[in-house]
């Protein structure tokens, strides 16, 4: 029986031990938060970048949707937010959404454009351990002056092809 246990001690405790370690080269996921100054759904050449904005990294068990994971973030002086995953997420679905803004005049969240999708697994080829998230954006509460002019572009560039 001692014999028996300490065989199971033996194989048992360093698999454990290894599955509950973090990643020696966490994951460092990253992307730009920004200001829709023009209410353009998207980012324009009037667009700017968001310093200390709140944004989150969640993983969620994509069978229950249970909640597996989360850590927050805040954006530099450029907009840019880099938040560090020490966990391999394997088949977890994991997201980067908008928490709250850092300018009351440019705090709704923009319409599709409050979270973005992130691969957060060493086993999916990807070589690097950078994870590049899409911008994410709020939007001004009245457009700025200018905006017509700039969606003007984008209406002649259409009408082009």
């Amino acid at each position: 029986m001692a014999r028996v246990l300490l065989l199971i001690a033996l194989c048992v405790l360093p698999a454990l031990v290894t599955a509950t370690r973090p990643n020696k080269n966490p994951f460092l996921v990253q992307g730009r938060v920004y200001c829709d100054t023009c209410r353009a759904g998207f980012e324009t050449p009037k667009t700017t970048y968001m310093a200390g904005a709140r944004v989150r990294v969640e993983c969620k068990n994509r069978r229950t949707g249970e909640l597996m994971y989360t850590k927050d973030g805040e954006t530099d002086s450029t907009g840019t937010y880099k938040v560090t995953v020490n966990e391999d997420h394997k088949d977890q679905v994991c997201d980067c959404m908008l928490v709250s803004s850092s300018q009351p005049d440019c705090a709704k969240m923009s319409m599709g454009r409050e979270r973005a999708r992130v691969i957060l697994t060493n086993f999916n080829g990807i070589a690097s351990n950078n994870r590049y998230a899409n911008a994410m954006g709020f939007e001004k509460d009245e457009p700025e002056s200018g905006c017509a002019e700039v969606l003007k572009l984008y209406q002649d560039a259409e009408e082009d092809v």
